[in-house]
């Protein structure tokens, strides 16, 4: 089954040239610059253009490319994975194996510990214990370290912010150099009684 913006079965060689050139445009196509392009007149390419429906083929065109591409893309991106899932499961069950046996080893060690009057050094047990479960949480995909993350916010605070500051702690805060500052409230002053001067 021949594709839309192939060559049509009425469409004469010319047609589908001037289609052609319009095809290869791009996002510039337009009947003016097709007319230019094959050397014809823009009023004879519009009845080419309306009855072989070059907008709509053309539409075609790009929906083709862009499927093609999308799976370009996704072929590429599942090449990739499993390329990474080959390098990587690999090393992640040879993880767990030597964490298994690494545990056997530790199990071991405590059962000659109860059986003999030696102390282990329980050092290295707790170590060689640790190490296996690191090695385990990697073959799982558990991330082995858990990092606090610090982040410092710089700038002034917002009117809302200022007003829940003070509806929290009461006082009031104003602005010095970019930093809220807690203002103490005066006490009211006490109220001035009018002195009467008689002579």
């Amino acid at each position: 089954m021949s594709l839309p913006f192939e060559q049509l079965p009425r469409e004469s060689a010319k047609a589908f040239g001037g289609f052609r050139a319009y095809l290869d445009l791009g996002s510039e196509r337009t009947i003016a610059a097709v007319g230019k392009k094959v050397g014809k007149r823009p009023r004879f390419l519009q009845r080419w253009a309306k009855k072989f429906d070059w907008e709509g083929r053309a539409r075609a065109f790009e929906q083709h490319f862009r499927e093609i591409e999308r799976k370009a893309i996704e072929k590429a991106a599942c090449d990739a994975a499993v390329e990474w899932w080959q390098l990587h499961e690999p090393a992640k069950r040879q993880a767990w194996m030597e964490a298994e046996e690494m545990i056997a080893d530790c199990r071991e060690a405590r059962r000659r510990w109860r059986t003999s009057a030696r102390v282990p050094g329980f050092e290295a047990i707790a170590r060689m214990l640790e190490l296996a479960f690191k090695l385990k949480q990697f073959a799982a995909g558990i991330p082995t370290e858990i990092k606090e993350v610090h982040q410092r916010v710089s700038g002034s605070v917002s009117l809302e912010w200022e007003a829940a500051i003070q509806k929290a702690y009461g006082g009031a805060f104003t602005d010095v150099g970019g930093v809220f500052v807690e203002v103490a409230a005066l006490p009211p002053a006490m109220p001035v009684k009018e002195a009467s001067c008689r002579r």
